[in-house]
């Protein structure tokens, strides 16, 4: 397989920060990473891996909180989709307000996501899907070739989903998104945001017999 992948669990939410590089060129986007930064740097350095861009699946603070300091270390871009640019102004306050703790200032974003681009690092690439609902600039990263599917707080294991009680959250797209991803393949590999990974078979089955979503509040805080 030419595309590795290796998670790290990072934070006092337990944030998935997913290292996804190309094996034959070595080059590696960096998606979420939410806290423990010396600790992502660290291991970039260990795989001799090349890093080209962060990306965020979304603005919550526990996914960022580490953007500015591995973008300094690495001299590289950070991209998240416009719409939820507004949270990254309030990830210090919400970070000090579910954790107590004091963090950087997440990194200043060079270029926005659109929906169905397609990211390029080496002879890969990963297509960026829009899938709103948690937070209105939510994104899902899809591998066609590879079956894989990097959702953030949109999805996750055992039929989990993102909560929506925010003022900025809507249930109604949140379903939508969902539905849009159970149309990819049955065999295509979830890789959340928090837990364990899982397949779009396996979430199809719990979603089906289960009417309503089951929303978590795993990692998917703000205030």
């Amino acid at each position: 397989m030419l595309l590795n992948i290796e998670t790290l669990i990072v934070g006092p939410m337990q944030t998935n920060c997913y290292l996804v590089w190309d094996k034959k060129t070595k080059f590696v986007i960096i998606i979420d990473p939410g806290d423990d930064g010396e600790y992502i740097i660290q291991r970039v350095q260990d795989l001799g891996i090349v890093p080209v861009m962060i990306v965020a699946t979304h603005g919550h603070f526990d996914h960022v909180c580490a953007s500015l300091e591995v973008k300094l270390a690495f001299n590289i871009p950070f991209y998240l989709h416009q719409s939820d640019e507004f949270l990254l102004k309030r990830a210090q306050e919400s970070a000090r307000h579910w954790t107590g703790i004091e963090v950087d200032p997440p990194a200043p974003v060079d270029g926005f996501l659109k929906i169905d681009q397609m990211i390029n690092f080496g002879n890969q690439q990963l297509k960026i899907l829009h899938t709103p609902g948690h937070t209105p600039g939510g994104v899902c990263l899809y591998s066609e070739n590879h079956k894989a599917l990097f959702t953030g707080d949109t999805l996750f294991a055992n039929g989990g989903v993102g909560r929506t009680d925010f003022s900025y959250s809507s249930e109604g797209d949140l379903h939508q998104s969902i539905n849009k991803i159970f149309q990819l393949d049955v065999e295509v590999e979830v890789y959340p945001g928090h837990g364990q990974s899982t397949n779009i078979s396996n979430e199809r089955i719990f979603h089906k017999h289960n009417h309503n979503y089951r929303t978590t509040v795993c990692g998917s805080y703000d205030n």
